[in-house]
């Protein structure tokens, strides 16, 4: 048996943790990431566009764009209707994963909590599927029976922290580490008591103290108040995190190449920019009647026959144009897409601050994004406001295209376009810091290290040090 015949790979997904915290801020207090970087390879990991969890994770897994995978966040239009949205979940990934490709090849693999395994699908071992499961009374494992030594396990499964945009900061904080507490029990028993040659647990953890805590933190925050009490919850977290993932690794075979990854970073958010809001202000949308307070763009009565364009709010900003003989009431020419695209385009990069600064917003098309033979409906303008130190919020009613509350609750974090990756493979020696790293080479650089071949559809590139 060759090297890459036994080889063990475990990957260590921390959704949202951020590189600037890992590998600078606090590098000499996780001596866990620190031992694995000083041991392996690490370097910023770019992420997809646009940074969030969904599409992010399973572009990693499939090694190709939001595009080509058809769906580019939750939430996505099921057809150019103005109602009918779908959701991201398990049934709208139909490109091949590397657990699928490692299953066919008679590996082991154990999946916890990674994004977009609800409803799990079969694999050639365990599956504990992840945050989008409706609920714990659903099925959420593969094998099905598997379900009941879950909950056993962990005393009651926590699939995510519920309501994690809160005021209730005591609540937030405890309700973060007994998820992950709970997830982390279930982690170290599948590890020592299956057969596993493929192992991937993604935490949500790092996500959500990132938005519930960031401003207490960073004194460049908007919101920062020096001296209070939630000062170290993120590096405690991290700390905590560090420790436990320490206590794993001395639970897996010396030889096991082990991966930390993130699937996009985290900075502070500045505030807000209302994007129908600023449609609104430039002509581009109407209203009939004008929202009683702050209301979703869903609940409000547009009239279509007067509107060109208007937009989703999120992490990022999702412009939809109003193509006549596309959407049912058009009012867009055809022949005029491009010109009405490129004019969005120069306005919302103008888009200044309330002092009347540039904020450096980014435009991107699809096209630009993702390349041709895009699947799905994706947006026909995709923005980061303010390089993403701005969120979109797409609620009407606000009398402003500024805000500086979130319409979903409390937030003090925006997703930043680089995650984090640290490789440490014991056959290999360390090599320190690399550069250019993307997200779709993590499932080649997979693949590399069992020896097998890549598909030759897959964008990526293998990582040196893999295999």
């Amino acid at each position: 048996m060759t090297a890459s015949q036994r080889a063990k790979v475990l990957i260590l997904g921390m959704d949202c943790m951020t590189p600037q915290l890992v590998f600078e801020q606090w590098r000499d207090e996780l001596p866990t990431f620190k031992s694995l970087m000083e041991g392996g390879i690490w370097g910023r990991l770019n992420s997809t566009i646009p940074p969030i969890t969904v599409p992010a994770w399973m572009c990693m897994a499939t090694s190709k764009n939001p595009g080509r995978l058809g769906f580019y966040g939750f939430r996505n239009r099921a057809d150019y209707s103005y109602e009918r949205m779908t959701i991201a979940n398990s049934k709208a990934v139909t490109e091949d994963t590397v657990w699928d490709i490692l299953s066919r090849d008679a590996r082991r693999v154990i999946l916890i909590g990674v994004p977009q395994t609800y409803p799990p699908k079969p694999v050639n071992g365990l599956v504990v599927s992840d945050f989008l499961t409706p609920s714990t009374k659903n099925r959420y494992t593969y094998p099905p029976e598997l379900k009941a030594e879950v909950e056993e396990i962990s005393g009651g499964y926590m699939l995510d922290v519920e309501n994690f945009r809160t005021e209730d900061k005591d609540h937030l904080l405890q309700q973060i580490y007994l998820m992950t507490e709970k997830r982390i029990r279930v982690v170290k028993r599948l590890l020592t008591t299956r057969e596993w040659d493929f192992a991937m647990w993604v935490e949500m953890g790092p996500d959500r103290i990132h938005h519930g805590f960031w401003k207490y933190f960073d004194p460049s925050h908007p919101k920062h108040q020096p001296g209070n009490p939630y000062a170290n919850a993120i590096k405690e977290y991290y700390q905590y995190l560090d420790r436990e993932i320490g206590q794993i690794l001395a639970l897996v075979p010396e030889e096991t190449v082990v991966i930390v990854v993130s699937d996009h970073g985290a900075k502070r958010m500045v505030g807000g920019i209302c994007i129908n809001e600023w449609l609104r202000q430039e002509g581009y949308l109407t209203l009939r009647e004008e929202p009683n307070g702050i209301t979703p763009i869903e609940k409000v009565e547009i009239d279509w026959g007067r509107t060109k364009a208007w937009g989703a709010g999120g992490y990022y900003g999702r412009l939809f144009l109003n193509v006549a003989g596309r959407e049912p009431q058009g009012t867009i020419p055809p022949a005029d897409y491009e010109r009405v695209r490129e004019e969005l385009t120069a306005k919302l990069e103008a888009i200044t601050d309330p002092q009347g600064r540039n904020i450096g917003t980014r435009v991107f098309t699809p096209e630009k994004a993702y390349g041709k033979g895009y699947k799905g409906i994706p947006p026909d303008l995709i923005i980061y406001f303010g390089d993403l130190d701005w969120r979109s919020v797409g609620s009407v009613g606000h009398g402003s295209a500024y805000t500086f509350e979130n319409d979903l609750g409390p937030d003090d974090a925006n997703h930043a376009q680089e995650g984090i990756f640290i490789m440490h493979n014991p056959r290999f020696k360390a090599r320190g810091e690399i550069k250019g790293l993307d997200i779709l080479d993590v499932a080649p650089t997979v693949l590399a290290i069992y020896g097998l071949p890549i598909p030759p559809d897959w964008e990526g590139k293998v990582i040196p040090g893999s295999g």
